[in-house]
């Protein structure tokens, strides 16, 4: 005879689902418990977890804000901002007007390609438009947006209209599937602290504090953490988002990537001691 086929894996959790949960707190226990019974992996979860929680999450939570915007000025020539585009490596750029002090469009890095091909290039004519959405908006909602307009970027405005940030597809995606890696990344094969052309050093979070000291020249205490993340989220006291930065022992540390679980990349700066007058 042969053995019984196993339960599938929609069979197995219908079954932990008998009971109909009734609020959401109590569908996360018996998620909670399925993920206990090996009936769902640990990133399958989170993956679900983070589905129910983008309809609880505003933009205005994960958005990066104008201050630490990447504009570009349509004031300026292509020779003054293309090395900026190319130093950040984004795919998409907002492009403001200084005289009106207002975002006038969307510039595609792929299309600066025909400054190097065209004799007549004008930026203006290179503008994809700008999509304005309210600090409120659920994340659920917008992500239904960007679908359905195929848009990836949206401006980020305050109650009186003003530029507050911006959001990306990829930004909303990342609250639901954890940190999205792209070209512009660390890989495996990198090493963990890489020297940028200003000075600066990109570093991963899972760096150890003294591997981190010995290429940094410095003297962190790894005495409580083992890893540079540990350290600087004990100094922020909460999980830091993209664009938080903070100060100690002479370094800036600004977090460039991190998800709602942990940090994956930082951005160290050496700062000279202010000395007394």
């Amino acid at each position: 005879m042969d053995e019984p086929s196993k339960l599938s894996w929609f069979e197995r959790l219908g079954a932990l689902l008998t009971h109909e949960p009734e609020t959401r707190d109590e569908l996360l226990d018996i998620l909670q418990g399925a993920y206990q019974h090996n009936l769902l992996d640990s990133d399958a979860l989170a993956m679900i977890e983070g589905v129910l929680q983008v309809s609880e999450i505003q933009v205005r939570d994960i958005m990066i804000p104008r201050a630490q915007m990447d504009v570009i000025d349509i004031n300026d020539p292509p020779e003054v901002f293309i090395p900026v585009v190319i130093d950040t490596a984004h795919s998409r750029f907002p492009v403001f007007d200084k005289n009106k002090d207002d975002i006038i469009g969307i510039l595609l890095a792929k299309d600066l390609l025909r400054y190097y091909a065209e004799s007549s290039f004008h930026v203006r004519e290179m503008l994809r438009p700008a999509v304005f959405i309210p600090e409120s908006k659920r994340l659920n909602v917008l992500l239904k947006e960007f679908r359905a307009s195929r848009n990836h970027m949206a401006i980020v405005v305050d109650e009186y209209g003003g530029v507050a940030g911006l959001v990306t597809i990829e930004d909303v995606l990342e609250q639901i599937v954890g940190d999205i890696e792209d070209e512009y990344d660390f890989d495996e094969t990198e090493d963990n602290i890489i020297q940028d052309k200003g000075g600066r050093f990109r570093v991963k979070a899972v760096t150890e504090i003294a591997d981190f000291n010995e290429v940094m020249g410095t003297e962190l205490d790894d005495t409580d953490y083992d890893t540079i993340a540990g350290l600087v989220v004990n100094r922020f006291g909460h999980l830091p988002k993209r664009g938080e930065t903070i100060m100690f022992d002479g370094l800036k540390f600004e977090v460039l990537r991190a998800d709602t679980r942990r940090v994956h990349t930082l951005l160290v700066e050496k700062k000279a001691p202010i000395e007394a007058v």
